[in-house]
């Protein structure tokens, strides 16, 4: 949707069919049939809060007198997204097949997880043997994932030729296909520290789309420590055409790092992040803003470990020939 999607920034009508859905498809809408009963749509607002709230959900039946929307601001809600690192993850996918109808897998998935009892339509009931071999899976997998995010081997896993910054899109493909082959760490990567995936995250162009690299240490190679200050260095002219940001997260959770702020992060469109004489941006990450700095500073949690991610909004042109480089996460003594 959006800019980069078929409405092209004009705004439309979006209409999700059901798996089976034989009725009639009204003109008028962008259509589009999903597999699965519960599918998500996640929306970026450029212009915030209130243009979501122009956005509307409503059944196709209610097309003609829509009801009132219910928007909730969970930003300062406590709640948990983390998928379990135990025998408990196996019993959230038995979950899910059971809700889904078949065929919503594709034939290698279904039959993996068939192997080991889950399928559609009958109970997942291991005995004790196979429950201690899952559950040790599931921690094992888990530790595999993290060391896959956060120490990749694989140089194509850097955004630049030197330093640490890293891409989620490994290989440039949302399908993660290179040379028709499936890039399976680099889609446990992506999967394991993000939520969705769209094609136009992977296929940014220039001025349109958005493109995103994260790291997870410091110029020395060491994780990022909640309890120390740091300083990062964006050159001038950060190439984007809508707006860039930083946000920080918790290596443990992948999600937004839990701060006094409920929005860890600086951004272009906040109208208050100070350049150097030079233009160039040094943004600050520490448990306090360093004097002076406060409009630059993202906090930080002792005890807990951070890493940032760096999004370019209709990024430009050099980001894609990389003239363009943020500096290494410097830790300030």
């Amino acid at each position: 949707m959006g800019l980069a999607g078929q409405d092209k920034g004009e705004g439309g009508k979006y209409l999700f069919l059901p798996p089976g859905y034989d009725g009639d498809e009204p003109d008028g809408y962008y259509t589009h049939r999903s597999d699965t009963f519960t599918i998500w749509v996640v929306l970026r607002a450029l212009a915030g809060v209130e243009a979501i709230r122009q956005a509307r959900v409503y059944r196709l039946s209610d097309a003609l007198s829509p009801p009132d929307l219910v928007y909730v601001n969970i930003a300062e809600q406590v709640f948990n997204t983390v998928h379990s690192n135990d025998f408990s993850f196996f019993e959230e996918i038995d979950e899910l097949v059971q809700e889904e109808p078949p065929g919503s897998l594709d034939p290698e998935r279904a039959g993996q997880l068939a192997a080991i009892g889950i399928v559609h339509g009958q109970t997942f009931a291991p005995d004790e043997r196979l429950r201690a071999i899952l559950d040790s899976a599931a921690r094992t997998a888990a530790g595999m994932s993290r060391a896959l995010v956060y120490f990749p081997r694989n140089r194509d896993n850097f955004t630049f030729a030197e330093g640490s910054w890293k891409d989620g899109f490994v290989g440039g493909s949302y399908e993660f296909i290179k040379d028709d082959a499936r890039l399976l760490d680099a889609r446990t990567l992506f999967h394991y520290v993000a939520t969705v995936i769209t094609p136009a995250m992977a296929h940014a162009q220039v001025g349109a789309g958005s493109a995103y690299t994260y790291t997870a240490q410091d110029a020395r190679g060491q994780i990022l420590n909640g309890a120390n200050t740091y300083r990062l260095v964006l050159p001038p002219n950060p190439p984007a055409k809508n707006f860039w940001s930083l946000d920080i997260y918790d290596t443990q959770t992948r999600s937004l790092l839990c701060t006094d702020n409920p929005h860890p992060s600086v951004m272009s469109l906040s109208g208050t992040v100070t350049p150097e004489t030079d233009g160039s941006i040094v943004l600050w990450f520490g448990p306090a803003a360093p004097e002076g700095r406060e409009n630059n500073w993202v906090q930080t949690v002792p005890g807990k470990s951070w890493f940032p991610i760096l999004r370019i909004y209709g990024p430009l042109e050099s980001w894609f020939d990389k003239s363009w480089q943020p500096g290494e996460v410097e830790e300030v003594q």
